[in-house]
């Protein structure tokens, strides 16, 4: 053992390497940062000690408060509402849906089932009558799902939507039709006899079996029934719509059923239809002019012969429309069916998801398990159970990550010496967390903030994990303060020495949260707010409360307790051990290491800053250090203090347990920082994260747009097989040109044709067959006027119609001659000369305007096929109007005109629509078309479920850069505030900044698209990237030395913690990997992930390379005395130490007090001696 030396003996060439100072030694030129940080980490340190005096008092509080805000978790809504959670907010798609809502009323018109049918082995043709039949099978067991709540029964008749149904003054004839009328049912059936089994409606009438659509012929009934019912205008609507002789007029598909009808074309051949013939161009319902089903929304996966024949398909699908419970509501209230069971809209919105649920489940389950066939259905209530399920919090998981995180933390702050350990303080401060998760859940509740999918599925674990990153820290520290901290002070003196940090990161932390509030999709800007707020109690818990626990834990550590079992007493608790850090000391090519105890006193009149050494100052030899004895001995480690036994413990109780002394300070100290401060370990940092940063770069242009619901719906289930098939075979879109008020629909009729040609003229719009007029209600009020004219000429020239008489006319000519005669004007509504000076549409194919609207009530009132096949949805409704070609009172012959139209549409289908690009291109044009038509007056806007959906992709790249662009500008300026440094926030913002490059490009490598919430997760990195950065820099500013050693001593001081948070982090994340969402796997688990290892990879290799070759000078300066005047700054440097007597310090020195070790500059100081420490407590 080599004697300590005195400081006599050191040699003239003795040069010192720095200390690392704590973090809040203020040192050098007291400048305005280093008064404010002084300040600031005054205020921790009375923070603390008050938290310390009344621990029971702060924990008790503490607890009372965030329970009671848990309580609000009472009044949680959980939103599914794809409209709610999606559309953006304020946007101009949110101000067009509110439009809509406000005209027509929150529901759609109708709601959709879907049946698609594909081969078993992939790509096998489906146009053969065998699987066609098996279609058959599966739509007629669905079509006929029956269920029984409120003691009624309830069948697809009569729940289903009905389109058209017209008004007959015949009673038995009106009742008749109710009952027969047809469902709307989209299926490729329809082009055969078989597509009527699916109806289910049937009339009765004397002498007849019952009438079916099977058996049902409407020009034979009609001729039966003429002699007893005037069925003139019945007989015309029928023939308008070209029904014909509707179902019994069409192959069958099997030729020898016993009920194929006679009239079937091949009935008497009994060969079975050409199916893919009989499907080309598509199918009609029981009306050929209005119920055109368009080939692609019956076949998929087709293919054509060089003349553009159908040849094959390779999937079917059937559509049953229902009534949507508003509907359902007003068609059932005050019926004799319902009068009984107080009939409610609830009630029918029971009724429809209850059958949709059952229609689901047997069509899924109707072709046996064998069958070269399978069947994927669907529902609009498939959705919204699928939605609620991803909503629903899984306690299972939420308990089992935060029991896991309980053990890692129990385990990872137990120790064998109980002096030491913290198992029971990692417990209680997990729980902490916990509790505070749901009480800022519950405050979000109580703000009316509602919960959705990733409030539920991500945000506790996510929380969890950020939040015991400042539980390890703060445990850490409380346990490595100084050695002769008062036992008051110790709260004071950990808050004073991490407060800053905790600070840093939870504000940042708030800030990115807040800043991804930018993104304008409810569903993440709520969530973003959530995360913002439980990251804002979790900071409140660490710094109040969490405070009192340790405190509480250092009581049970002075009263000799063990650990966790804190009932029972334990000797080892007694084990104190006072240790003094210790420093190596360069001499030649020896080594000296000077153990000191320093005391910094700023005096406030000169501004300098004195330090003072106590008497207890030794020197003696080291041990061998790694980095050219430039880093740390192994006694200066500030997490390990009270773990050292150097000088004051038997050199076999440590060798006895070599095995307990390592950790990963330990690690640090010894390993990982010599090897990466090693100049060839920097160069390939630098050229790692080059390569990475390059990389990425590049993957950042693989990142394609859009979020499918594939990716939603858990993969293996029948939901996803079905919507795998539909985006594969049925990529078809329903939408609509909606046409607002605030212009002349009557004088802009020419503008309305040519928006509805530019429209049309897209190339994602599905054009109609060439033998289709447009289905929009403009055409077909056109066409029905010029059928009327037509009617009335015929009429006219026959003599059948006079100036005097319509009588003996047609209904339609009769029609004619009312509207001709209008004149618009209130004084005189009649004028009988207009008959033949006038035409009802003019050369140009416009109607006159004075005609408008006294039209629109006719063609609504008397065109009711045409009316729904057309999907106008007038607001206002024109006014009901009957015609009776009898009556020719002056009251009958005057039509009252319609208000002028506030809403109409268009409807159009889309198609092609694979990738988010087509959907944006199909937008893009959309949006031109209108604009173009408001340059002509006509007020316009696209509506569907793309425009709702994907239109946040116009703008979502630019909103994710401007919010990326704020938060690192304002975590620069953060970090600035706190830091006191604006250049080490530089250099942090720069690692962040790589971060969110680097992350958004391995998106691009792992096929991750950029939608609304990746996007709230690169702003959100930003914020969680500091807890892996701020520390190191931190450590680095307020250290001594030359940059290497100032690195070299951060890592040693926040390896540690930083590698104890990103494991919490890591296992706060795991339980997300177990979600049935392969959405939650991908979509958060793995970019999480992803971004945790990228901050520990950044905060422990790069930022520390970065800061030992640009890093900035340290805040810490020591400064020396020789007598009671205090030295100049422009002291020479390379002099000796000079020191002075002063029994005592000045009042007037404001004191920053801290445990250092200081090294001793040459020259020998002969004569030398320390000043004895002051006897204030320190």
């Amino acid at each position: 053992m080599v004697r300590p030396l005195s400081l006599g003996d050191l040699p003239p060439n003795y040069t010192p390497p720095a200390r690392p100072a704590a973090p809040q030694i203020l040192a050098g030129s007291l400048q305005a940062p280093l008064w404010l940080r002084a300040y600031f980490q005054g205020l921790l340190f009375s923070l603390g000690c008050r938290i310390q005096r009344h621990c029971g008092k702060v924990l008790f509080l503490g607890l009372v408060a965030f329970g009671a805000l848990a309580l609000g978790l009472r009044v949680a809504v959980i939103e599914t509402d794809l409209e709610q959670l999606w559309v953006e907010v304020d946007s101009r798609v949110s101000q067009e849906l509110l439009y809509t809502k406000e005209k027509l009323g929150e529901e759609a018109a109708y709601t959709s089932q879907m049946l698609i049918q594909t081969a078993r082995q992939d790509g096998e043709n489906v146009l053969t009558p065998e699987a066609l039949g098996l279609h058959l099978q599966a739509a007629l067991t669905a079509s006929k799902v029956q269920v029984s709540l409120y003691g009624k029964s309830w069948d697809l008749n009569k729940i289903c939507y009905k389109s058209g149904v017209p008004l007959i003054e015949n009673g038995m004839i009106e009742r008749m039709i109710e009952k027969l009328f047809p469902c709307v049912i989209l299926t490729p059936l329809d082009c055969f006899w078989e597509g009527a089994k699916l109806q289910g409606g049937s009339a009765y009438l004397p002498g007849r079996p019952d009438i079916q659509w099977t058996n049902l012929d409407p020009q034979q009934l009609l001729e039966e029934l003429g002699p007893f019912a005037s069925l003139e205008g019945f007989r015309e609507l029928l023939e308008k719509a070209q029904v014909g002789q509707a179902y019994v007029g069409r192959p069958c598909l099997d030729p020898d059923d016993q009920h194929c009808p006679p009239s079937a074309p091949n009935h008497h051949s009994k060969q079975a239809p050409n199916v893919a013939q009989e499907l080309s161009g598509g199918c009609h319902g029981f009306s050929h002019k209005f119920m055109h089903w368009q080939e692609e929304l019956l076949l998929g996966g087709t293919a054509r012969g060089l003349q553009g024949q159908l040849l094959r398909a390779e999937a079917l699908q059937s559509t049953f429309l229902l009534m949507s419970p508003r509907q359902l509501y007003e068609h059932f209230r005050g019926d004799y069916q319902t009068h009984d069971i107080g009939w409610s809209e609830e009630q029918a919105s029971t009724v429809l998801q209850t059958w949709q649920r059952r229609f689901v489940q047997l069509a899924q389950e109707a072709l046996p398990a064998n069958a070269s066939q399978k069947i994927h259905a669907f529902s609009s209530t498939s959705l919204d159970d699928i939605l609620h399920e991803f909503s629903e919090v899984s306690a299972a998981r939420v308990v089992g990550g935060y029991l896991l995180m309980l053990a890692y933390a129990c385990v990872t702050m137990l120790r064998w010496d109980c002096a030491q350990s913290q198992g029971a303080v990692g417990l209680a401060g997990v729980l902490l967390v916990a509790l505070a998760v749901a009480s800022g859940l519950g405050l979000c509740a109580l703000l009316g903030i509602t919960f959705n999918a990733a409030t539920t599925q991500v945000l506790p674990f996510l929380a969890l994990g950020i939040g015991v990153d400042d539980i390890f820290l703060l445990a850490h520290a409380f346990t490595k303060a100084p050695p002769d901290t008062p036992l008051p002070e110790r709260m004071g003196e950990c808050l004073r020495r991490t407060g800053t940090s905790v600070a840093l990161t939870s504000i940042n932390n708030m800030v990115a949260f807040f800043m991804a509030v930018l993104v304008p999709i409810p569903a993440l800007r709520a969530f973003s707010l959530q995360a913002a707020i439980v990251v804002g109690c979790n900071f409140a818990a660490v710094m109040l409360v969490f405070p009192a626990i340790l405190s509480l834990d250092l009581r049970r550590r002075h009263r000799q307790r063990l650990d966790v079992l804190c009932c029972f007493s334990s000797p080892c608790s007694a084990q104190v051990i006072q240790i003094l850090p210790q420093e190596t000391v360069p001499m030649g090519v020896a080594h000296l290491t000077a153990t000191v105890q320093a005391f910094t006193h700023c005096e406030t009149s000169s501004q300098h800053v004195v330090t003072i050494l106590p008497p207890q100052t030794h020197l003696m030899s080291p041990s061998s250090d790694p980095l050219n004895s430039e880093l740390c001995s192994p006694g200066g480690s500030t997490r390990d203090l009270l773990g050292q036994e150097e000088g004051t413990r038997p050199k076999a109780a440590c060798e006895s347990l070599l095995c307990a002394q390592w950790t990963l300070a330990h690690f640090a100290r010894y390993q990982f920082a010599p090897l990466l401060l090693q100049t060839q370990a920097k160069a390939l940092v630098l050229v790692f994260f080059g390569a990475l940063l390059g990389l990425s770069l590049y993957g950042t242009t693989l990142v394609q747009d859009g979020l499918a619901l594939t990716d939603v719906v858990p993969r293996g289930t029948k939901e996803h097989a079905f919507l795998s098939a539909q985006l594969r075979y049925f990529s078809l879109y329903e939408v609509a040109l909606v046409t607002q008020g605030g212009f002349d629909y009557a004088h802009s009729q020419r503008a309305l044709f040519d928006l509805h040609q530019r429209f049309s003229s897209l190339k994602a719009v599905l054009p109609p067959p060439a033998t289709q007029a447009p289905r929009t209600w403009l055409h077909y009020y056109r066409n029905w006027l010029q059928g009327i004219q037509a009617a009335f000429d015929q009429d006219w020239a026959s003599g059948r119609i006079t100036r005097h008489s319509y009588r003996n006319g047609s209904e339609d000519g009769a029609l004619a001659y009312k509207l001709l005669i209008q004149t618009g004007n209130s004084q005189e509504p009649l004028d009988f000369n207009q008959l033949t000076t006038r035409k009802l549409v003019d050369e140009e194919g416009l109607i006159p305007p004075e005609l408008f609207y006294m039209g629109l009530t006719v063609w609504v009132s008397s065109d009711p096929l045409g009316l729904a096949a057309s999907q106008a949805n007038f607001y206002p409704p024109p006014p009901e109007w009957l015609h009776d070609k009898y009556d020719t009172t002056g009251e009958n012959l005057r039509i009252p005109a319609a208000q002028p139209l506030e809403f109409a549409q268009f409807p159009f289908l889309l198609h092609g629509l694979q990738k988010t690009a087509d959907f944006v291109e199909a937008i893009k044009g959309a949006r031109e078309a209108c604009m173009e038509a408001g340059q002509a007056g006509v007020h316009a806007y696209p509506s569907g479920s793309p425009f709702l959906f994907w239109e946040q992709y116009l703008g979502l790249r630019r909103c994710f850069l401007l919010a990326v662009c704020i938060l690192l500008v304002c975590t620069f300026l953060v970090c600035t505030l706190l830091l006191l440094n604006p250049w080490t926030a530089s250099l942090i913002v720069l690692v962040l900044a790589m971060m969110t490059v680097e992350l958004f490009g391995i998106m691009g490598f792992l096929g991750i698209k950029l939608s609304a919430i990746p996007v709230v997760i690169l702003v959100a990195s930003v914020g969680i990237g500091v807890e892996f950065t701020v520390h190191v820099a931190l450590g680095f500013l307020t250290t001594q030395g030359n940059r290497d050693l100032r690195a070299a001593r951060a890592l040693e001081q926040t390896f540690a913690p930083v590698t104890d948070g990103a494991v919490s982090t890591l296992l706060g994340l795991l339980m997300l990997a177990g979600s049935n969402f392969d959405f939650i796997i991908r979509y958060f688990f793995v970019v999480l992930t992803v971004l945790t290892l990228l901050g520990l990879l950044h905060g422990l290799l790069l930022l520390p390379v970065l800061l030992s070759i640009l890093g900035p000078p340290p805040q810490v300066v020591q400064v020396y005395k020789e007598s009671p005047q205090v030295l100049s700054p422009a002291a020479p440097r390379g002099g000796g130490l000079r020191w002075g007597m002063s029994p005592t310090l000045p009042q007037s020195f404001a004191r920053v007090t801290t445990s250092m070790t200081v090294a001793l500059h040459p020259p020998p100081l002969p004569g030398a001696y320390v000043h004895p420490a002051s006897d204030e407590p320190t």
